[in-house]
């Protein structure tokens, strides 16, 4: 068999796998969890983990966070600036990829089962129709998925820091209420897991009742889950309005991203999110949000649209990645 090392590097945490691709399906052999600021840099995390493994290795990718140039990316939340050349040099591995985490997390969809997708509008898709991939999470991941003529391929986008587009005289507040903190306004700091706290907040100067619980928690908790827990659970106003605020930004911004890039073969929503908040997202403020744009409605309507539920999506990207490298010369 032949084996690939994948990797999906955060900014907290880097998942490394041995993998086994197979056309466009991955089987994970082994994977390992380390904890990305213990260490100076990418290679020693790589090494550590291949220590163990006896078996040949013919390739490696590995999704990393901010824009990856010429083969080269300075991560924007950690001090490592990585390389494709000095990497394989320090780890000895024959061939190495770097690409961007998000369209790695693109090219992981075509590697989910169907079971790992939930159907937000069944749509008509296009043979070999491009799509789109969007998916909020500490920021707002982007990436376009293209068919070659033979196969897909993901071409990473930094879509989320364009600007944030309100509709409506709420979200023009919105907008006006951020830009007292960010000028200009990008899409991310509204559709993201800090952009919703900022949405509570921007609704509780508004004068939207919030119980103090709310408050307390939010102090010792993760804010961005505290909000999303009691806005499903329905126990708090500001938070329930917090949270239908920010999905019809997130549906709008991915029909956005429908348009820009004629996504005929369909949408898949990922990111850390979307699977935490899916009864939200199924009843019907996104989607209604995505459809709206106009005169385009009709073509909007046609889109297929799906939730991705796997977490994995990067690092099977990765993987498929690995897997399609060309050979060294």
């Amino acid at each position: 068999m032949t084996l690939v090392l994948a990797g999906d590097v955060g900014g907290t945490k880097t998942l490394l796998a041995l993998a086994e691709p197979a056309g466009e399906s991955v089987h994970i052999v082994r994977e390992t969890l380390f904890p990305s600021p213990r260490y100076p840099g990418l290679a020693p995390i790589v090494l550590e983990f291949l220590k163990d493994v006896r078996e040949p290795v013919a390739a490696a990718c590995f999704g990393l966070p901010g824009p990856v140039i010429d083969g080269a990316c300075r991560t924007p939340n950690l001090p490592w600036s990585l390389t494709e050349q000095s990497l394989a040099q320090e780890t000895g591995l024959a061939q190495v990829r770097l690409i961007n985490d998000f369209a790695a997390a693109a090219m992981g969809m075509l590697a989910l089962p169907t079971k790992a997708f939930v159907t937000l509008q069944e749509g008509v898709a296009e043979t070999h129709g491009t799509r789109a991939v969007i998916g909020a999470g500490t920021g707002l991941g982007q990436a376009v998925l293209f068919w070659d003529g033979r196969r897909y391929r993901a071409n990473p986008t930094e879509g989320g820091h364009a600007g944030f587009s309100p509709q409506g005289e709420l979200q023009r507040e919105l907008g006006a209420y951020l830009e007292k903190s960010y000028l200009p306004v990008s899409a991310e700091r509204a559709v993201s897991g800090p952009g919703l706290v900022r949405i509570y907040r921007f609704l509780v100067e508004r004068g939207v009742s919030t119980w103090p619980e709310v408050t307390q928690a939010i102090a010792r908790e993760d804010p961005g889950q505290v909000i999303a827990r009691y806005a499903l659970a329905k126990q708090d106003l500001a938070c329930e309005q917090a949270l239908d605020l920010f999905v019809v930004a997130y549906g709008s911004e991915a029909g956005n991203m429908a348009l820009r890039s004629m996504a005929t073969g369909g949408v898949y929503v990922g990111g850390g999110i979307a699977p935490k908040i899916l009864p939200k997202l199924q009843d019907g403020t996104f989607l209604r949000a995505f459809r709206d744009k106009g005169r385009m409605s009709d073509l909007m309507s046609r889109i297929p649209l799906r939730v991705a539920l796997d977490p994995r999506a990067g690092l099977l990207g990765a993987a498929l990645e690995a897997s399609l490298a060309p050979a060294q010369p």
